[in-house]
């Protein structure tokens, strides 16, 4: 597929229906786009908007945020979910104050050096706030490209190829080419979801590949594949973990296993649990046996 026919059909549309986000065009710092692609991952952007305004507001630059305590930071991040996202990013400030006197880099590997940082979000950054014209593949842009280039229902595994494919079909333009990445984003979001595309609504019907193709169900071991990688919550360990981090959360001092015993009922699976959140420097034990956030 051209690149040209779809930015001309995709842009359009972007103008119109591009989400009324704090971080966008321009109204953030690197530091407020950096915190909310970390704040975005695995979590719908309506559950982002209101945190990320409440940290701008109490850390409104990275120095601000690495001098915060490891307590501060997880009572902050609340019910977010992968609390662990809050630790690296207290590093990843940290490293930022003290290699690059706060300035968030502008280049991907740079980016990719800090903390926490992978891929995506070391390109989101580059693209998304400094403009850089590099492929920014997620979720939503993996499906979209997957259905309107390669006519496939289902994205199927994730494949090193990916950045290349979707470099391909960016415009060689310094503002075109950052807004197709985002386009793309957002019409994977709003229109070219995973399980029911809202198809009549999409700019890219007309040349799109799976709708000329008959619109081809997914085959069984597709649909097997895709349900595989639905992640369940109920009754996993992750529930339970966010069970325990919201008792320490909300307790003045450290708490007893007590107050902890009482969240779950499989002791087995609460006990894995809790020190699982040890191991990982989210909980920690005092001497006298009882449980807190690190300080």
């Amino acid at each position: 597929m051209n690149s040209s026919p779809l930015a001309d059909a995709l842009l359009p549309w972007y103008d119109t229906h591009e989400r009324d986000l704090p971080w966008r065009d321009g109204r953030s710092t690197a530091w407020g786009v950096l915190l909310s692609e970390v704040m975005s991952q695995q979590t719908p952007v309506n559950r982002v908007v209101p945190l990320w305004e409440q940290w701008m507001q109490r850390w409104p630059t990275s120095a601000d945020f690495a001098a915060a305590g490891t307590d501060e930071v997880l009572r902050a991040w609340d019910r977010l979910g992968y609390p662990r996202r809050a630790l690296r990013l207290l590093e990843c400030a940290r490293e930022i104050v003290r290699r690059f006197d706060g300035e968030v880099p502008r280049d991907v590997d740079t980016l990719l050096s800090l903390p926490g940082i992978g891929e995506y979000t070391a390109r989101a950054v580059a693209c998304f706030h400094f403009g850089q014209n590099v492929p920014v593949v997620d979720t939503n842009v993996r499906r979209v490209y997957r259905r309107a280039v390669d006519g496939q229902f289902l994205q199927g595994p994730a494949s090193r190829r990916e950045l290349a494919e979707v470099a391909s079909i960016l415009p060689n333009h310094p503002s075109r080419g950052p807004r197709m990445s985002a386009a793309l984003m957002e019409l994977g979001a709003l229109v070219c979801t995973a399980r029911s595309p809202r198809c009549d609504q999409c700019p890219l019907l007309d040349q799109c590949a799976w709708q000329l193709a008959g619109c081809p169900e997914p085959s069984e071991e597709e649909t097997r594949s895709a349900k595989r990688r639905v992640q369940k919550f109920a009754g996993t360990d992750r529930q339970v973990r966010g069970l325990i981090m919201a008792v320490l959360r909300d307790a003045d001092g450290p708490v007893p296993l007590g107050k902890i015993d009482v969240v779950w009922p499989d002791a087995a699976q609460r006990s894995r649990c809790l020190f699982s959140l040890i191991d990982d420097g989210l909980a920690t034990q005092d001497s006298d046996g009882r449980f807190r956030l690190p300080g």
